[in-house]
């Protein structure tokens, strides 16, 4: 009863989902994640393994090395996530700038990501490859330089969150061509600005993930969450050979204790590609009273596309899974009384093709589409299988905030109590070889606290 008790009174709850964004789940970090201190010099840079996934941590205006060794053949993905804290103050020409070197000092490949004009703290991540160029720069076998420079916000009045942000690096290995055809680009055209034609059935519920490492399968169709202001969701689509990501982002109407407020660039979609690399963003005003679309797409996914100048063709040059991020800003907050439901349309457009002649299997690489993707994307399930309904079944209480966890603990407190009057009332004097034993489990620690259960890092759905 005290139990029950507990979950209505977070329930009723006034105003909960308006909670300080500190209190939003942190980005999971890659199971088996290593740590590493990159070095401010070329010559120091701990060595990055192909298929490993590092942890680090930046400073403002801070350039740190990494080293890696590359054979001939194979194209190397490498990229960096930053994490700064919901709710933090950033500039919008903030971000992270990479640059792969070679031994003798040539660029490899580079890229930037900021936050945008929005400013808005949240995970952001790019990606930089060396290309099978025959002709080219960077071909040689060896070890080479990746650089990840934390760019802080220009002019005076820019602000720059001066806290040291998480890093999360990955090195992805994808196989050489058998036979490499042409280096030429793909003429593809602009990518389509209005609203797509899209699946119009009815939404199916998912819980998005915190970021790439646990984001949710989603296929085409409909599917709807919810936001908290600050926060970030994360799914995956898997996009197979020639075929062409398109979705749209309907931001409903929430309670709101002020019908003309608005936050400019309140609400956004960013694309990701397999290795990571920035595809496509877009965002828009959100106005609590009334509904916000935001539609993007990437361009169909063809091997050429790497050696084009535009990172949103370049990014969808692999077949695999691609990353949608979807934010409400943290001002939204401000002006509603609860969590912004958004409604995911997607679809595939184009016909699967059958992939480039690798010389090698891709999937070791963490590339292409099987079966088992697709099955996963159909069912709404994240990287680990967890199906949608064990997300769902958290979500009761997971848009009230932190301060409901009080709650249901003092209720489970009070439960636990009443079971241990209950079994003192009704057990047998010492001795006699039968009582229930409550008392002695009821004693024990939880076993889900600190790494890998309710602790630091709550689980995927909890607030």
């Amino acid at each position: 009863m005290a139990a029950a008790a507990a979950l209505c009174a977070v329930a009723a709850l006034p105003g909960a989902a308006t909670a300080d964004p500190g209190d939003l789940p942190a980005y999971r970090t890659a199971d088996g994640a290593k740590p590493v201190k990159g070095a401010a010099s070329s010559s120091d840079g701990p060595r990055l393994a192909a298929g490993g996934t590092y942890t680090d941590t930046i400073q403002p205006g801070e350039k740190r090395y990494y080293s890696v060794e590359l054979d001939r053949k194979s194209t190397p993905w490498l990229s960096a996530a930053a994490l700064p804290e919901a709710g933090a103050e950033v500039g919008g020409a903030e971000g992270l700038s990479l640059t792969l070197l070679g031994a003798d000092g040539t660029e490899c490949g580079s890229e930037d990501v900021d936050f945008g004009a929005d400013g808005a703290a949240r995970p952001i991540a790019a990606s930089v490859g060396r290309l099978d160029e025959p002709d080219g720069n960077c071909q040689q076998p060896g070890v080479y330089h990746l650089s990840v420079e934390r760019v802080a916000g220009s002019g005076p009045d820019a602000p720059t969150d001066p806290a040291a942000w998480p890093l999360e690096l990955r090195f992805m290995r994808e196989p050489g061509l058998r036979r490499l055809e042409s280096t030429t680009p793909p003429e593809n055209g602009d990518l389509p600005t209005g609203a797509p034609d899209l699946p119009t059935g009815e939404a199916r519920e998912l819980d998005g993930g915190t970021g790439f490492n646990d984001a949710v399968g989603m296929t085409g169709g409909a599917w709807k969450d919810r936001l908290r202001p600050g926060e970030t969701r994360w799914y995956r689509v898997p996009v197979d050979w020639g075929q062409q990501l398109v979705l749209s982002a309907e931001f409903g109407t929430a309670r709101t204790s002020d019908e003309t407020a608005y936050a400019s660039d309140g609400v956004r979609v960013d694309l990701y590609g397999p290795a990571r690399g920035h595809i496509d963003d877009a965002g828009g005003t959100y106005t609590a009273g009334e509904p916000e679309q935001v539609t993007a797409a990437t361009y169909p996914v063809t091997y050429q596309g790497r050696y084009a100048y535009d990172g949103a063709v370049s990014h969808a040059s692999v077949a695999g899974w691609y990353y949608v991020a979807v934010h409400a800003h943290a001002a939204v907050g401000e002006f509603t009384d609860g969590p912004v439901p958004v409604t995911l349309r997607t679809a595939l457009r184009g016909e699967r093709k059958a992939g480039p002649g690798y010389d090698g299997d891709p999937a070791e690489g963490g590339f292409g589409v099987t079966g088992e993707d697709r099955e996963q994307a159909e069912k709404g399930q994240s990287a680990d299988a967890t199906e949608d309904g064990d997300g769902g079944a958290l979500r009761l209480v997971g848009y009230a905030g932190i301060g409901t966890g009080t709650v249901l603990l003092a209720g489970l407190g009070a439960w636990t109590v009443l079971a241990r009057r209950r079994a003192g009332a009704g057990a047998p004097d010492a001795g006699t070889g039968t009582g229930t034993g409550m008392g002695t489990s009821a004693g024990r620690e939880p076993t889900g606290a600190g790494p890998g259960g309710w602790g630091p890092q709550p689980p995927r759905g909890w607030s």
